[in-house]
């Protein structure tokens, strides 16, 4: 029963969304809205791109998306699941080698499965692991296309990937970078740009940006070369054959972009709620070592995990627990994502009401190891969770 899911509605202060900004409640978006339907815009498409869907809103968004992303060309999907399905079952072909950081997204795991390429995972965010998976497979008689997976920020675990050495290694290599910056786009890089804003306009790297985070609004967004673009268009079945995602949508990720190039202040917030929380967090919890907006508490039990995260949203907390199969065994935490919405009062409270249920986890710990009662054994708060070997899931891309 500690894996059995249930909707519960969305009631406290908001430490779980992915609503970075706070786009998706803001006026802009509202206002953008009502500009949209006031000049027609259709709320739903009708039909896929390729029949009667493909709406004027789809191709301004991606014309704008390509300039402010600098790429040649971006294509709009429904949302990450979608596209990350969408490059990976459609672009690689047989012969090649897709190489995937084990914390990858588990729509990746899921578009390299309807694949014909060979995949290999590697140790997460370890360059030379994946230099030696890709060694293995040439010494093996490997000779097509590489393309390496990686996230910016991997969603469970608040970690920034190496994005320099992995971008070296896959110039070494003529490799193709998939970089999925769900997590980053809106918060990291120029203007919200993303993590991989300065090499985005090479011919072999790809980027994602979703739609449905920092932007406000939902949907997905891949960007490239105009040549893997086009290659979508015409292979990703994903694309072909969905109804196309609203025109609505699009116009309200358009006014999304525009905010990310116009207001710097709304990001600026964010970040002042993510550095605030950084020290809270270490100040009165000891957690330490965060690199992003997302807090990870690894408490290791499940049962343990959803029970903080019970007692912290009747405090009026709206923090989640994560367990497995979407983190490794073993490693069930709460994740605290961090939103320019917040306060900082609301932010430093949290730490406040966490810190003695933390030092009941270590209580219990020690309990279960000087006593011969048998009690359930728990792991003392971590920030990362170790490397493994399992498939990780996650429940939205």
């Amino acid at each position: 029963m500690d894996r059995f899911r249930r909707l519960i509605p969305r009631a406290g202060h908001d430490f779980s969304s992915n609503d970075y900004l706070g786009l998706s409640v803001s006026d802009v978006l509202k206002d953008a809205a009502i500009e949209a339907l006031g000049r027609g815009v259709a709320v739903g498409a009708g039909g896929s791109r390729l029949l009667r869907g493909n709406d004027a809103e789809h191709i301004a968004l991606e014309q704008e998306a390509a300039a402010f992303f600098g790429t040649e060309a971006a294509l709009f999907m429904g949302g990450g699941v979608n596209a990350n399905q969408a490059i990976f079952s459609a672009l690689p072909q047989k012969g090649d080698l897709v190489l995937y950081d084990a914390l990858i997204h588990a729509s990746t795991h899921d578009g390299v499965r309807l694949g014909r390429a060979e995949t290999r995972k590697f140790a997460h965010n370890d360059v030379k692991a994946a230099a030696d998976e890709i060694a293995r497979w040439r010494a093996m008689g490997g000779a097509g296309q590489i393309w390496i997976a990686i996230e910016a920020v991997y969603s469970m675990e608040g970690a920034l990937a190496p994005l320099t050495a992995m971008c070296a290694l896959a110039v070494q290599e003529d490799a193709v970078l998939v970089e999925d910056g769900a997590h980053a786009t809106g918060l990291f890089g120029d203007l919200g740009r993303g993590l991989a804003h300065g090499i985005a306009h090479r011919p072999k790297v790809l980027t994602l940006h979703t739609c449905g985070k920092a932007l406000g609004a939902s949907g997905a967004l891949i960007c490239g070369a105009r040549v893997l673009i086009e290659t979508l268009i015409n292979r990703a079945r994903g694309f072909i054959f969905a109804t196309a995602p609203s025109p609505l949508n699009a116009a309200l990720a358009r006014a999304g972009l525009r905010d990310l190039a116009t207001n710097p202040a709304r990001r600026q917030r964010a970040w002042d709620n993510i550095d605030h929380a950084q020290a809270e967090a270490a100040r009165l919890c000891g957690l330490r070592g965060y690199d992003s907006q997302i807090l990870p508490v690894v408490l290791g039990k499940e049962g343990l995990c959803m029970a903080v995260a019970g007692h912290l949203q009747r405090q009026g907390f709206d923090i989640r627990g994560i367990r497995p199969p979407t983190v490794p065994q073993g490693t069930a935490r709460l994740r605290i994502s961090i939103t320019g919405t917040l306060t900082k009062p609301v932010i430093t409270e949290l730490f406040e009401r966490l810190a003695p249920e933390l030092e009941r986890v270590d209580l219990d710990v020690a309990a279960a190891q000087t006593t011969a009662v048998e009690a359930p054994a728990v792991e003392s708060p971590a920030v990362e969770a170790p490397a493994v070997e399992s498939l990780v899931l996650e429940p939205q891309a």
